[in-house]
């Protein structure tokens, strides 16, 4: 069973990359459907405007409630997980992302301008979503990440090995360092170890780049892992005390 994702959109044209990479396979292998609406079809201005001016003034246009319920009825969303990106919304992580992987079916709506009427989000109780603390020109961009990072969570749609790897104990932490030929380049080698063949001293090396990189850039992902309730093996917990006993930059 195919998961349902309907997407409303001023702007169905900005979803090309759903057509390609691992998302256009996905689809193609009917993992994921994903349908677009066009909002604009479902207003009653003949213009086609779906925007007015904001009751007690303020800048920017907000999108009406009208073309919105319309394109909502249209899908069947009463009973469906409504999305709607903004920046006002949580912050999207990998706990929301796996819970609504499980989910067969959701709607994402796409705002723009100042947003959209209040009463749209209280009507259908929609759960608001951000992709982190800025602003962009309209939730395209925002809903295409949230379709993406679903998609690699849906069984099938990314290889076996890349599915372990989700689950393992990189899980929480920044991936570590990546090399391909040649070998050397401009006077920079490759790390030894990763051309040794020995498969648990390079899975060591990778978890101790993983732990260094996540110290220094993401000091909170960091703490969380040392808080989470992974098992590690001896040389694993090894590693961790060593990066642990380094100097802090």
């Amino acid at each position: 069973m195919s998961m349902k994702i309907d997407i409303l959109t001023l702007f169905p044209e900005m979803f090309a990359p759903l057509k390609v990479s691992m998302l256009g396979r996905a689809v193609e292998k009917g993992l994921i459907d994903v349908r677009l609406t066009d909002i604009r079809d479902f207003t009653k201005d003949k213009h086609n405007r779906t925007d007015d001016y904001p009751f007690g003034g303020g800048q920017g246009m907000v999108m009406m409630a009208d073309p919105i319920f319309g394109t909502l009825q249209s899908v069947s969303a009463k009973n469906k997980k409504i999305i709607y990106m903004s920046p006002k919304g949580q912050i999207l992580n990998q706990k929301k992302i796996r819970e609504l992987s499980k989910l067969e079916e959701i709607v994402v709506l796409c705002g723009h301008y100042e947003g959209i009427d209040e009463r749209i989000i209280d009507y259908w109780d929609i759960e608001e979503i951000s992709i982190g603390d800025y602003i962009l020109t309209g939730g395209e961009p925002a809903a295409i990440v949230l379709v993406d990072s679903i998609a690699r969570m849906i069984p099938g749609v990314l290889s076996k090995e890349e599915s372990v790897m989700e689950e393992s104990i990189y899980s929480g932490l920044l991936e570590y360092p990546q090399y391909t030929q040649p070998r050397s380049y401009e006077g920079m080698d490759v790390p030894d170890v990763l051309l040794s063949g020995h498969h648990e001293n390079i899975h060591l090396w990778k978890f101790e780049e993983s732990l260094r990189i996540t110290r220094k850039r993401r000091p909170d992902l960091f703490e969380k892992f040392l808080n989470s309730e992974i098992e590690l093996s001896k040389k694993e917990r090894l590693v961790l005390e060593k990066v642990l006993h380094e100097k802090s930059d």
